[in-house]
């Protein structure tokens, strides 16, 4: 067993980094987010957007810089697209049908080793949907949920860290069996019905405190639901991850690994909101 040096300090664990790091960047969020404006918040997920698009392109397209800014502007154009021209059906058709042209075009221009070359094609159409249609219904919640935008956003913010949480306690104290070592080895089916019960309080607490206008059955089946299938969208990132052998995503995020590693199940349960304020709200 390994000693601490007499005299030397104990570098600070990575939960009480993580939970520091929350301490500070989530407040901070949140104000923005209820005390913004829709221009602002736009602004604050482009940035992160960004960011997290670099990590992206910059696994599935290693050392390629001008294929990761071609998948980093085409990510935009989806986010930008789906903010100003999201209602309007020709808009969407024409994403769908142009972005795998420009995909195979850039594919073909930055041809790179052949044994990759379908993964960076597919890369190039998936990561600028996956990564920008999600980032968008971030961004969306706000300004068409209404009253109830702000809190909208908190929702899917509150069924992704409860959703943590709950799996992290119970995968350290109670989990043995796996649930899918071959994506993820340290994930527990305990942690996995940990994180199903911090998501439903999460969504249970909305309905009750800070969004009102969420019936409580509505609110336990978001929490049921969208919590499960965020953790299908972590298990998702993992998955990206362990075949590009990277561990995280990025460092930004002290304790947290990158943009992608915070957004992962973010991405879902958002995306999964902003439809139940289009269709059922």
């Amino acid at each position: 067993m390994s000693e601490t040096v007499e005299g030397e300090k104990k570098p600070p664990s990575n939960l009480a980094i993580r939970l520091l790091t929350a301490a500070v960047a989530g407040p901070l969020i949140l104000l923005l987010c209820y005390l913004g404006p829709a221009s602002g918040w736009l602004l604050f997920i482009s940035i992160a957007a960004v960011i997290g698009g670099v990590e992206f392109f910059g696994m599935t397209h290693k050392n390629d810089v001008p294929s990761v800014v071609a998948g980093v502007a085409l990510m935009l154009v989806v986010i930008q697209s789906l903010w100003f021209f999201g209602h309007d059906p020709r808009v969407l058709i024409a994403i769908m049908m142009l972005l795998p042209i420009v995909a195979i075009a850039v594919a073909l221009t930055r041809l790179g080793p052949m044994e990759t070359a379908a993964l960076r094609l597919c890369a190039m159409v998936f990561g600028p949907i996956y990564l920008g249609a999600g980032m968008a219904a971030i961004a969306l919640l706000k300004r068409d949920g209404g009253a109830d935008g702000p809190g909208f956003v908190l929702l899917t913010l509150m069924l992704s860290w409860f959703s943590d949480t709950g799996a992290y306690f119970a995968g350290r104290f109670l989990g043995k069996r796996k649930l899918y070592e071959a994506v993820s080895p340290k994930k527990t089916v305990a942690g996995a019905l940990g994180g199903l019960a911090g998501s439903t309080a999460g969504a249970l607490a909305g309905s009750f405190f800070y969004l009102q206008s969420l019936p409580v059955l509505h609110a336990i089946g978001f929490g049921v639901i969208a919590g499960g299938l965020g953790q299908m969208g972590d298990l998702g990132e993992s998955l990206l991850k362990r075949s590009v052998g990277v561990k995280d995503s990025g460092g930004i995020v002290p304790g947290h690994g990158g943009i992608l590693d915070r957004v992962d199940a973010l991405l879902v349960t958002a995306s999964l909101a902003y439809l139940y304020v289009l269709f059922v709200r």
